[in-house]
């Protein structure tokens, strides 16, 4: 089978491969679409914390289930996405409940060999049934999945103003379920076209360049001077993240759902008088896959609003640079096989 491999950041190279046999517990997906998105595109810049090459890439995934063990409810053929992260199931937060932060866990495409390839082994545990949605609805259930559990984590009341710092796919999905919460969402970006996107295309009510001289004037107007009682960065940009404690209400929960590389440095004195709650965010969870394909399913979410970009297997090695371009203005792009 064909696979594309990123041996060295900055370097694809399309190899050759057994085709995976089944193993006790584990089924066989044959991969119809890959979403790209920003774990692949840092890991081919160099920047992905946790990372080693030469590594297969891709965990947005959906196929077609070819044979399964362990998998009662399953059927041949039928549409399926998975959870991409392989959990121990023994450790201290599997045992409570967060598999999605297991202290062994294993991501497809992060810590092993992810979906760019015609077919994937991966634990039967981890499906997840197509429950009618096409190929690119179901590779776009993990993203969503990850903007839906940091909803989940901040506990959202109706009514509240949630900032959101950074308006890529994955920003963009937490709007979309901060919204379904009942939040007012107030979106954050340095690129207006994506800021654009978030009043068009989504009907953000509120957008605020991060780069204007009077963000906290601006959150102040919006909130009429309460500022938002939740914050979720989805950058992983170190300076996005640090200005973020300054634009929490009193009280406030902050969630980092985006990673970066550096060390956090705040103002003890400015977050211990708003006695704010930090929280991070990391990956999603069964319930969380769940909620989204129930929101797609109702018309809550339209996931295809999402694809900027589509090319075929073959065309992903010249293609891929150019994602990196913001000039490009992808949001997310769609690979099928």
């Amino acid at each position: 089978m064909r696979t594309l491999v990123c041996t060295t950041p900055g370097q694809f190279d399309y190899q050759n491969a057994r085709e995976p046999e089944l193993q006790p517990g584990h089924a066989l997906i044959k991969i119809r679409r890959i979403g790209i998105c920003g774990t692949d595109l840092h890991a081919f810049e160099g920047t992905q914390p946790f990372f080693n090459y030469p590594r297969i890439l891709g965990h947005e995934l959906s196929g077609e289930l070819i044979e399964a063990d362990q998998a009662p409810g399953f059927e041949k053929g039928e549409r399926v996405t998975f959870i991409p992260y392989f959990n121990c199931g023994t450790c201290i937060a599997c045992r409570s409940g967060k598999p999605n932060c297991c202290t062994s866990i294993r991501v497809a495409g992060v810590h092993i060999d992810g979906g760019m390839a015609e077919y994937v082994s991966v634990p039967s545990y981890s499906l997840i049934h197509g429950e009618g949605l096409s190929f690119e609805e179901l590779a776009l259930v993990e993203p969503l999945a990850i903007g839906a559990h940091g909803v989940r984590r901040a506990g959202i009341q109706p009514g509240e103003f949630v900032l959101v710092v950074g308006a890529g796919p994955i920003g963009l999905g937490i709007m979309e379920f901060a919204r379904i919460a009942g939040a007012q969402v107030i979106a954050m970006d340095i690129n207006e076209d994506r800021l654009a996107f978030c009043r068009e295309q989504l009907g953000v009510s509120f957008t605020i360049n991060a780069l204007s001289a009077d963000v906290e004037t601006q959150l102040q107007t919006i909130t009429t001077n309460d500022m938002p009682t939740v914050v979720i960065d989805a950058t992983g940009s170190l300076r996005a993240i640090n200005n973020g404690f300054h634009y929490m209400a009193h009280g406030a929960r902050y969630v980092l759902v985006g990673l970066q590389k550096g060390e956090l440095v705040i103002s003890h004195p400015e977050f211990h008088k708003r006695e704010a709650t930090l929280m991070s965010s990391r990956n999603a969870t069964r319930e969380d896959f769940e909620h989204v394909i129930d929101s797609m399913k109702k018309g809550l979410v339209n996931p295809k609003t999402y694809i900027t970009h589509q090319v075929s297997f073959e065309e992903v090695k010249e293609e891929f640079p150019n994602w990196l371009n913001p000039a490009n203005g992808v949001i997310k792009a769609m690979v099928s096989l």
